[in-house]
């Protein structure tokens, strides 16, 4: 069994303070001291998610924010911060979101949608192929972040009318990737980290993840 060690992103040079974000004040609103255990519902929790996010990374000049329609990231203009914005209201949209986000260095937080290609419903194999190369790491720090939760965890093909690919080796894929983050074979991303970490001290009274909390059967 391993426990999850974060790693420094390489790819950005930014620093935080774990002391200065991850816990609030006496002087929080007391909206943000609600405990995780007793919200009820999916919109008490999407809350709960956005004020906390805000909090945590209000260093990076970053907030998180609900979107009416389809996902999208905004980089920060002289007047606003950069906005990561998930669909709909969906608290499982919020944390893939992030995990993109997470990925992303310096350069990619400076354009629109982090610089992402993305064909719509309905790809090829070919281009499905390259969406599953592409996913893998924000799915496997999703499911990360999903189990910091306790919430349940699905993989994603997001292509119900073209060619699903192979959706086990797919789910092999993102299993794998989840080990290599524990075992240290791949760096965990520094932001990903950072929020894993502030999920843990909320949610799970401090308890770091462990690799046998994540099993490939899971994942069907």
């Amino acid at each position: 069994m391993h426990q999850l060690q974060p790693q420094p992103e390489v790819t950005t040079s930014l620093q935080f303070d774990t002391h200065s974000t991850s816990v609030f004040t006496e002087n929080s609103v007391p909206a943000q001291r609600l405990q995780w255990v007793n919200l009820q519902t999916e919109v008490q929790q999407v809350d709960w998610l956005i004020l906390h996010f805000n909090h945590w990374f209000s260093h990076l000049n970053v907030t998180l924010v609900r979107g009416d329609f389809e996902p999208e990231y905004f980089p920060a203009t002289e007047t606003e911060a950069a906005r990561i914005q998930f669909a709909h209201g969906f608290f499982n949209s919020a944390l893939h979101e992030i995990s993109h986000w997470s990925i992303a260095g310096e350069q990619r937080r400076l354009l629109p949608d982090l610089g992402y290609w993305y064909a719509p419903d309905g790809r090829t194999a070919e281009q499905q192929a390259l969406f599953e190369q592409v996913e893998i790491k924000p799915q496997a720090i999703e499911w990360l972040f999903s189990k910091a939760f306790g919430r349940k965890f699905r993989v994603s093909l997001d292509n119900l009318t073209g060619d699903g690919g192979n959706g086990a080796t797919f789910k092999d894929h993102v299993y794998a990737q989840v080990q290599q983050y524990f075992t240290g074979e791949a760096k965990l991303p520094r932001d990903a980290a950072h929020f894993i970490d502030c999920i843990c001290t909320y949610t799970r009274s401090g308890k770091t993840l462990q690799s046998d909390e994540f099993q490939r059967e899971m994942l069907d």
